[in-house]
């Protein structure tokens, strides 16, 4: 596993059972330049990180969506090179978001592997609180969308409560966003065909969220500043 100072330790069996693909894909990954080449560590032993897996997931998310290999090389020679996993899994996400819903019936087994970590009570009671997972009989019905983002939120140093308070908060504002877009694209297609509506409709998405992530990554970090500006002034000179 990797540790709290996120050096790699995965060896290149053990990155592919997280990841769930083989360690043939990995090597081959590797060749193509999808995925930087590991640590090289004691006994010439390759090692990988976080960042790794977390590339891993964008592509296989990428691939879900349909893109070719080339399409993928593409997407990702875009990428900051310094970019870590928490940056490639809001890119995941928001790759992710491009699609519909998709949920799946899975046993206990399969969403320990989808999530790549063992799950214990307590992880699950918070996934189905984050309406990540509910119970189906005796398996679980998962969010796809949603598992990865819930798995690292298990990791988070915050309590279950502010989690779900800032999930309210984000569901109404994006509700209230969304609401808002609607209106707009409803004014400019009102007099089009209706496959003209469902083709910019389509186009749109992806776009719209992008602008969304983007906006919001930028005002959080300006709150972040403010804030421990003020923590700052208050702690004054030492």
């Amino acid at each position: 596993m990797t540790t709290d100072a996120e050096e790699p330790t995965l060896t290149i069996d053990e990155l592919a059972a997280r990841a769930g693909v083989t360690v043939r894909t990995v090597r081959f990954y590797g060749t193509k330049g999808l995925l930087p080449p590991p640590v090289i560590g004691p006994r010439r032993v390759g090692r990988y990180g976080r960042d790794h897996l977390a590339r891993l997931a964008l592509i296989e998310e990428l691939q879900l969506q349909g893109m070719t290999l080339a399409a993928i090389e593409r997407y990702l020679g875009r990428l900051p090179p310094d970019l870590g996993a928490h940056g490639l899994a809001v890119h995941r996400a928001v790759v992710s978001s491009w699609a519909p819903d998709a949920a799946e019936t899975l046993t206990r087994a399969e969403l320990e592997r989808r999530a790549g970590r063992p799950l214990d009570g307590a992880d699950l009671d918070r996934l189905m609180a984050m309406d990540v997972v509910e119970w189906a009989g005796d398996a679980f019905r998962v969010d796809l969308g949603l598992l990865r983002l819930g798995v690292e939120l298990l990791d988070v140093p915050l309590s279950q409560e502010a989690i779900l308070a800032a999930r309210a908060v984000l569901l109404e504002h994006a509700r209230a966003a969304a609401h808002e877009m609607s209106r707009l694209l409803r004014g400019e297609v009102a007099q089009r065909d209706p496959r003209d509506v469902r083709s910019l409709s389509a186009h749109m998405q992806p776009l719209v969220v992008q602008a969304l992530l983007t906006a919001f990554q930028r005002s959080l970090k300006e709150e972040l500043r403010g804030w421990l500006k003020e923590d700052g002034e208050t702690a004054g000179p030492c």
